[in-house]
């Protein structure tokens, strides 16, 4: 840059805040970031995380720009730290606020015929007064319901599915499921299939998946073999309350941390 163009950032002033979709976001706080098409390779990798603005910058020409660090990056101190690698820069139009009351789905899924399967169905089904901005629904064996739901405008949604990671039966797990793209690009969806890492595939096959996608799954102890069984083991179905306390602690604390992070 040129002397002129020196001069003109040394003087401009920093706004203290700038509005997106009616709600002024300032300094600390959430965004969902939503860069436009055709973006380079950061672009693609960071659609839809969350992101803390580190501060809110001004160029010379008068354009905003929001500097973030993402949330879930183990260098985020690094980002706060303004270091290369761990700051990103994006236009206003490109973020989108997160909610004091975080929008929740808790989709419950699974095979009520092939015995534990049904576990997710059957906690969603035991899901009462929830807070406002959380919608719980079964989903079945419905995989394009659940995958045309993934592409709502939904911050986080919570998957409840039996889940098979050779612990002992009735165990609960709390998962965030990762695809990459390159896993995306060189896979096929599987329409019929329904565990949480199948339908994630099926629904970025379809489009943007901007909702953060949590899974709460039970270990089964029995999936019902080829004949198919009514009803859950003793195991899981000793589990479901237990499920049931944690999907709401979940949803707790998912909103107290969004409602914390817009408090002036």
């Amino acid at each position: 840059m040129n002397e002129w163009e020196w001069q003109l950032l040394e003087e401009r002033i920093e706004p203290i805040s700038v509005a997106v979709e009616g709600v002024e976001l300032k300094k600390g706080d959430l965004v969902r970031l939503l860069p436009r098409a055709g973006g380079d390779i950061f672009d693609v990798a960071l659609v839809g995380k969350i992101a803390i603005i580190e501060s809110i910058e001004q160029d010379y020409e008068g354009k905003i720009h929001l500097a973030v660090v993402v949330e879930d990056d183990p260098g985020r101190d690094l980002g706060a730290l303004r270091q290369p690698g761990h700051r990103f820069f994006f236009t206003p139009d490109e973020v989108r606020p997160v909610s004091p009351f975080s929008k929740i789905l808790v989709a419950g899924i699974g095979n009520v015929f092939l015995a534990d399967d049904g576990f997710g169905v059957e906690v969603v089904g035991r899901l009462s007064g929830l807070p406002p901005g959380v919608t719980a629904k079964d989903f079945g064996i419905r995989s394009y319901d659940l995958a045309y739901a993934l592409l709502d405008d939904y911050d986080v949604t919570i998957l409840v599915d039996a889940v098979a990671r050779g612990g002992v039966p009735g165990t609960l797990y709390v998962i965030e499921p990762e695809i990459s793209e390159a896993e995306l690009s060189h896979s096929t969806p599987d329409a019929h299939s329904m565990d949480p890492v199948s339908v994630l595939r099926l629904a970025k096959s379809i489009g943007p998946v901007s909702s953060r996608i949590l899974v709460v799954g039970c270990e089964p102890e029995n999936l019902g073999g080829d004949e198919g069984e009514m009803g859950l083991s003793a195991p899981v179905a000793g589990a479901i309350e237990e499920a049931v306390r944690l999907v709401e602690k979940l949803i707790a604390r998912l909103q107290e941390r969004g409602k914390a992070a817009n408090v002036v």
